[in-house]
């Protein structure tokens, strides 16, 4: 049985009883173990562990203990917000189809507790609804596959919402970074040249960076009977050794990746490829960048990410994406969440290691400053936000250049956005001077179409569960006035 003797960092009980049976259920799902092995091993009986997970019995303090103690358990992850299923239920409640049911947030997020199974089923069908009135908007509803058909979530949407659940960590893949690493004995200023060698000595594999003529619109091409990775020459440094990481990961690491792959069990063909990619793309971050010496560097830093992103040869948006991965147990960094987004407000990618603030379904709020990261090129945009339900974030946000490498003219700008919960902004550089306890806070909504906040002038929508209010003889602050 686990020893009661550590005091890791836990949430204050007083008189208040903690009802965690979803999370409970959560964790014991992501550690792949049965109730009556878990029970086992925190010492209670099946049954009076089946009563914690049904929120029969208040999880004691003693018990959170021996959750630390027998999985290496940061309680953070179970004391936090659901950084997912209430939110996403309550979104999905907004819906004005389901106005007369006045399901309350504090009901949408009880059943997130209790059932957080049956309430992402819910919001993937919400998903699919919105999905399938999007293709009757453009026409597109009859498929090749049947009339009337549509896929039920999109690859896309499906990894997306598995990272999401993973909190944008893999141990396995962490643990195979570590061991691939040690084996290359590089410096990590100028890693390209031992991935370069490690792929000819040990896979045959040559690498070339290629002219854009050649490449015929790819940035990466591996020429499997040739054995040549082909680079385009428009990539970055940090790009090339990225592309030169991946395939070393496919060929270090086929069997660990395929193994991942099959046990998340994705429906079709296209999502399992689409994961493979995505997984594999992780262990070249993880290769770029090791846990526990990118980890370090960035504590000492103070996160600052323009200071530790020379000595790993990386990009600023290769890092803040890894500093989003960093949920090891008993090494944890700040629990980041991450989005990237274009000057259309068109968002290409999205990660969290902890509670996100913005819409599953949607955009980000236009209050929040990322976006006017594109008229301060290259410079850091700080700002603390709030959400509705008070939580309180800080956020860093910069613009990113990316190079489509077809023809001249088609570099693009990205904005970058970053941010934590505010009791984690102490650890920042770039919060140094904030008031922590009393900053000047912007409010936010997760999305317009669900966002209830009044007398917004940045409004582009009224809210889907509320009336759009229009009077003749006045103009409201808003150019979307509703009924509250």
């Amino acid at each position: 049985m686990a020893t009661l003797d550590k005091k890791p960092s836990s949430p204050k009980l007083g008189d208040k009883k903690l009802f965690l049976g979803g999370r409970l259920k959560r964790l014991r799902r992501d550690l792949g173990v049965t109730q009556a092995r878990m029970a086992e091993e925190l010492g209670v009986s099946p049954s009076y562990l089946n009563l914690l997970e049904r929120n029969q019995r208040p999880v004691t303090a003693q018990i959170l203990l021996r959750l630390a103690d027998a999985y290496d358990l940061d309680l953070r992850s179970l004391s936090a917000d659901d950084p997912g299923g209430g939110a996403g239920l309550e979104e999905v409640l907004a819906d004005k189809m389901f106005a007369d049911l006045g399901v309350s947030r504090h009901e949408a997020a009880e059943v997130a507790e209790l059932s957080p199974g049956l309430a992402e089923a819910m919001s993937r069908l919400y998903r699919a609804y919105l999905d399938r009135g999007r293709l009757i908007d453009l026409g597109a509803f009859e498929r090749p596959d049947g009339p009337g058909t549509v896929s039920e979530q999109s690859p896309t949407d499906w990894v997306r919402d598995l990272v999401g659940a993973q909190r944008n960590h893999f141990a396995e893949l962490e643990t195979l970074a570590d061991k691939i690493v040690a084996q290359l004995k590089a410096d990590p200023l100028d890693l390209g040249p031992a991935v370069r060698e490690r792929l000819q000595s040990r896979f045959n594999i040559q690498t070339r960076v290629m002219p854009v003529e050649v490449m015929t619109g790819s940035l990466r091409r591996y020429d499997h009977h040739r054995k040549r990775l082909m680079l385009s020459e428009t990539l970055a440094h940090a790009s090339r050794t990225f592309g030169m990481c991946y395939q070393l990961g496919l060929m270090e690491g086929g069997e660990v990746l395929s193994d991942l792959t099959d046990r998340f069990k994705a429906p079709d063909r296209a999502t399992r490829q689409l994961l493979k990619v995505f997984l594999d793309s992780y262990l070249a971050a993880a290769i770029m960048m090791p846990y526990e010496p990118f980890l370090a560097a960035m504590e000492a830093s103070g996160y600052d990410i323009e200071r530790v992103r020379p000595r790993f040869g990386i990009s600023y948006e290769q890092a803040a994406q890894r500093l989003t991965t960093l949920g090891r147990a008993g090494s944890r960094g700040v629990p980041f969440f991450m989005m990237r987004l274009d000057a259309a407000g068109n968002i290409s990618k999205r990660f969290a290691a902890g509670p996100f603030p913005f819409s599953r379904f949607g955009g980000a709020c236009p209050r929040w400053n990322v976006h006017d990261s594109f008229k301060t090129p290259g410079r850091i945009v700080t700002q603390v936000i709030e959400t509705p339900d008070g939580a309180r974030y800080f956020t860093l946000s910069r613009t990113v250049r990316r190079t489509s490498g077809l023809q001249a003219g088609l570099e693009d700008e990205l904005v970058v956005g970053l941010g934590c919960e505010l009791k984690y902004a102490g650890k920042l550089v770039h919060a140094r001077g904030l008031d922590i306890a009393n900053p000047i806070t912007t409010e936010i909504g997760p999305s317009c179409r669900i966002c209830e906040r009044p007398a917004c002038p940045q409004r582009a929508a009224a809210p889907i569960n509320r009336t759009l209010l229009v009077e003749e003889t006045s103009k409201s602050l808003s150019p979307f006035p509703f009924l509250r």
